[in-house]
């Protein structure tokens, strides 16, 4: 069935569309005939990205250099994208930083940007964003969290903490704008090697040992995440609101798996189902 998502023509704005997630999502919405709005700190390589989306895939872009953390920066993006596209569909917030560090040591500055960037600079983007929505009596929200909103990142500093308080912000906007046409919902990854978690892949112990902790015991990519992302952009999830779906390979599921039985679980289970 062709467009059987049904993106073709939406007017998609995504948060960090440069970053290593947001170039994803806006390639795959632009794939998909949407009409892309780049929103970044980085001005110039949000132009040049725009500007490859629309010789790439025939669509109409837009690129806005904003803070989300600012109010007027995010104001004048909001603006900018009814002013060109005289609407907004969806919003995708993926804008976000981590900064490891024990929770002894790490500074109030740090934590301040952390909270400022993560939770926020959503909940700006998300409110401005969602009062053109009201107006329009329809629009949806994709807020890009992590498993590690569930189960805490440790040395992670507050990163954790304010992806649970992504969760339930998510959750209350879906509650109180439900009733103009609004939907919000959350996508949690975990496991997915994303420019922000390249790093650890490097090792190849590391990769082995948390494909161990994986149902699918494979490592996710970022079209796992973008995969997810435009259903709950698009119609086809229509009743899914105030959601939270994981895009982790089931490691949620495995720690029974994870306990130790004597000879292996497996065999454990082998040996015992034959007495």
């Amino acid at each position: 069935m062709t467009n059987w998502l049904g993106l073709k023509d939406k007017v998609v704005a995504v948060t960090g569309g440069v970053g290593g997630m947001g170039t994803k999502f806006c390639a795959d919405f632009a794939a998909q005939g949407a009409k892309v709005v780049v929103i970044d700190l980085l001005e110039e390589k949000a132009q040049a990205y725009a500007e490859k989306l629309q010789h790439d895939y025939g669509v109409e872009t837009l690129a806005v250099k904003c803070n989300s953390t600012d109010e007027k920066e995010v104001d004048a993006a909001v603006a900018a994208v009814i002013n060109k596209f005289g609407r907004v569909d969806v919003l995708v917030n993926t804008a976000a930083i981590l900064k490891f560090s024990p929770l002894e040591d790490l500074g109030i500055d740090e934590w301040r940007q952390t909270v400022d960037v993560n939770l926020t600079g959503y909940f700006l983007m998300s409110q401005r964003f969602g009062k053109a929505m009201i107006k329009q009596g329809k629009g949806t929200m994709v807020h890009i969290s992590t498993i590690a909103s569930r189960f805490p990142e440790t040395y992670s500093g507050a990163y954790s903490t304010t992806k649970a308080g992504v969760n339930m912000m998510s959750r209350q906007m879906a509650a109180e704008w439900g009733e103009f046409g609004i939907r919000s919902n959350c996508v949690l990854p975990c496991f997915v090697k994303t420019p922000l978690s390249a790093g650890f892949y490097k090792d190849p112990e590391v990769e082995k040992g948390r494909k161990r902790l994986v149902a699918s015991k494979r490592i996710g990519d970022l079209q796992d995440i973008s995969n997810t992302v435009l259903f709950l952009a698009s119609d086809r999830s229509d009743y899914t609101n105030g959601g939270e779906v994981t895009v982790e390979g089931g490691f949620g599921i495995m720690m029974g798996d994870m306990t130790p039985k004597p000879g292996g679980r497996r065999q454990y289970a082998i040996d015992h189902h034959k007495k």
